[in-house]
């Protein structure tokens, strides 16, 4: 069932160590297909719709969410694991996991779970999507979770990026010490790669971020010249449309060039001298690396800093932290199938496991009912 014609490099089904629970499977799928579609088909992954990227959900109705970003990023995932020959069936399951277990409001609910959680293990969304794959959902005859493949689930613990403390050292079953597989790698910039362009496109609509503020960003300015170049008599908004394309095209050539330039130039000819090899293969070229810092950069001072984007994380910070307190001095107020689990997980862990699991507009909900008369 997989393509004939991957790379020496590249995962295979066949390969596989398996999963955790054997399974008398009702058709003949890959491996990684039937874990993309069990992804797909669970309650966390549609629970995504709902949960905030940048702005939240009631804001509007065109900004991205964490189900439209999860969606980008398995479509520029894909584009580059074809270029490589990499296995494009794991490449997306990875992609439209790597969000699962994001809290309610974006890395502000994550950051003040993480808080409420010091004494208890903390809180990191890798960790809990790892979880919630292993352990939270409940759909199939004799186990819980979703009973993934272990490539795909060392993936989702090893997923990285600036804003992600990884917890993969507490995890010694996925390795610790080695490098995940090429699949796995890409999903770290082509989420990189999704979010900034995307980013781009809501703050323009939003009117958080300028035209003539972005022509002070290297990528975004050389892309923007090109595409007027191109298409000379093109309207204001068609133009953005187009640079953002192109920009996003830029980057995936740029890192399929440079991971297969860095592949041959070390000589790796199978997944195990992936996995072995001292660092990460998958990589923008110094150049576009520098420029697309920059990028972030300016996201980080105009957008994610915008005074209306802070007005809402403050309100967050506060009023998941009013929901947690109240439910760890009320525990009976969770809903009993949660009140079961204490003695399981504990009392802590639980209420963690369920706020994060709100949407934002649930826990907005949450928080009426428990503060409102």
């Amino acid at each position: 069932m997989e393509r004939p014609d991957l790379a020496c490099y590249a995962s295979r089904s066949g390969e596989s160590r398996g999963r955790r629970h054997l399974e008398d499977f009702k058709d003949v799928r890959s491996a990684f297909a039937r874990d993309r579609d069990r992804i797909i088909h669970c309650a966390a992954f549609r629970r995504l719709e709902y949960k905030t990227q940048v702005f939240v959900n009631h804001e509007g109705d065109y900004y991205r969410t964490r189900l439209t970003h999860s969606l980008e990023v398995a479509q520029i995932a894909r584009g580059i694991a074809r270029c490589l020959l990499l296995n494009e069936d794991l490449v997306e399951a990875l992609a439209l996991a790597h969000d699962l277990g994001h809290t309610p409001f974006g890395h502000t609910g994550e950051e003040v779970l993480n808080r409420l959680m010091a004494d208890s293990g903390g809180f990191e969304h890798n960790h809990q999507s790892l979880r919630i794959v292993e352990v939270l959902e409940e759909r199939y005859p004799g186990f819980n979770g979703l009973n993934l493949s272990w490539e795909t689930r060392e993936g989702i613990i090893k997923h990285s990026s600036e804003y992600d403390r990884s917890f993969s050292e507490f995890f010694e079953e996925y390795e610790p010490g080695q490098r995940p597989a090429l699949e796995a790698q890409i999903i770290d910039l082509a989420d990189e790669i999704a979010y900034n362009n995307h980013d781009i496109d809501d703050g323009l609509k939003a009117g958080h971020i300028r035209l003539a503020d972005l022509a002070d960003v290297a990528l975004w300015r050389e892309t923007f010249v090109h595409v007027g170049q191109k298409y000379p008599s093109l309207n204001e908004e068609r133009h953005i449309h187009q640079t953002i394309s192109h920009l996003i095209g830029r980057l995936i050539h740029d890192v399929v060039d440079t991971t297969a330039s860095r592949i041959a130039e070390q000589g790796i000819d199978s997944a195990l001298a992936v996995r072995k090899h001292g660092e990460r293969l998958v990589a923008f070229s110094p150049e576009v690396d520098e420029k697309n810092r920059q990028l972030k950069r300016f996201l980080f001072r105009y957008l994610y800093r915008h005074h209306r984007v802070e007005r809402m994380r403050v309100k967050a910070e506060r009023f998941l932290t009013m929901i947690f307190e109240s439910y760890r001095s009320n525990p009976t107020l969770l809903p009993r199938s949660y009140q079961e689990k204490f003695e399981v997980y504990g009392k802590e862990r639980v209420i963690c496991d369920f706020l994060a699991g709100m949407t934002d507009r649930y826990a907005l909900e949450e928080y009426r009912k428990l503060f409102e008369p």
